[in-house]
């Protein structure tokens, strides 16, 4: 299979195009900008939209939009701009709609920097906005791993009725490397019989909330998050080791710093050291 050089930022908009993601809603915020340039060309020669919000408030809330009415859809911003969607983000983790939301981190707190860091790391495995709910976060570590997980990424959140998140950092969306792409195909994307778009020969409209006024309606919705959350996490749990055998010391560490991780493991081991590295994939669950 022939490889094709890729920048992290444009691997990720293919491998969502791939993944069958025909609609992106997202505002320009570096270390991540060439996300969605590539795909403001990419998409419409795919019967896709792209479309540039006014802010990142409004990219999240197409994308509750979006998802509502069935596409497969996706977002992506930084820092900042993803602390801006935390609220639409939670209203989709309440109203059950899948989306993949990508976070190119960078220096902060405020406006910070865009030199890569992995400051968001709490944000996300927490939640990340107001009220009990979690996200399926991937944590790449090379280009091709963004090529794949996006597949992953979309699957899990059809699966799951949930955001992911991919969580990259500016290093990786900059860095060039050789990936294998396949074939490109049209993907059948799995029914959705809870999408609000039309009656489809229903006895009822279907209808998207995350509103329960009745405090016991939102107990007993919460109630089935947290079962939900908790098979997240007896299923889908996913790292890498290296190296662990015979440890005595293992390193854990995600993404582009488990990468620099695997050469000091490299390392200690030539000086005799008996050092080992985990690799948290999915860093929520994990």
């Amino acid at each position: 299979m022939a490889k094709v050089l890729m920048k992290g930022n444009e691997a990720i908009g293919e491998g969502a195009v791939q993944a069958g993601c025909r609609y992106f809603f997202g505002y320009p915020i570096t270390p991540q900008s060439e996300l969605p340039h590539y795909l403001a060309k990419r998409l419409p020669g795919v019967g896709g939209t792209y479309l540039q919000s006014e802010s990142e408030t409004a990219a999240i809330n197409m994308v509750f939009g979006a998802s509502g009415a069935g596409a497969r859809v996706m977002t992506s911003s930084s820092g900042p701009g993803i602390s801006l969607m935390q609220e639409g983000i939670s209203y989709l983790a309440g109203a059950e709609l899948p989306c993949v939301i990508v976070n190119m981190m960078r220096g902060g707190p405020g406006l910070g920097n865009i030199a890569p860091a992995q400051s968001d790391y709490l944000q996300a495995v927490k939640g990340g906005g107001h009220g009990d709910y979690k996200v399926i976060s991937f944590a790449p570590a090379s280009v091709q791993e963004i090529i794949d997980f996006m597949q992953d990424a979309f699957d899990l959140a059809d699966k799951y009725l949930s955001p992911v998140m991919l969580l990259a950092d500016g290093i990786l969306g900059q860095m060039m490397e050789p990936v294998e792409l396949g074939e490109f195909s049209e993907i059948k994307i799995p029914d959705r019989p809870w999408a609000s778009n039309g009656r489809r020969g229903r006895e009822n409209k279907n209808l998207i909330t995350s509103l329960y006024i009745v405090p016991e309606e939102m107990e007993k919705h919460n109630n089935k998050l947290a079962k939900k959350y908790a098979l997240i996490n007896e299923n889908e749990q996913k790292w890498e080791e290296y190296k662990t055998e015979n440890a005595e010391l293992i390193l854990v560490a995600f993404g582009t710093s488990a990468r620099i991780c695997k050469a000091v493991v490299d390392k200690a081991r030539e000086e005799g050291l008996a050092v080992g590295l985990i690799r948290p994939i999915l860093v929520w669950p994990f």
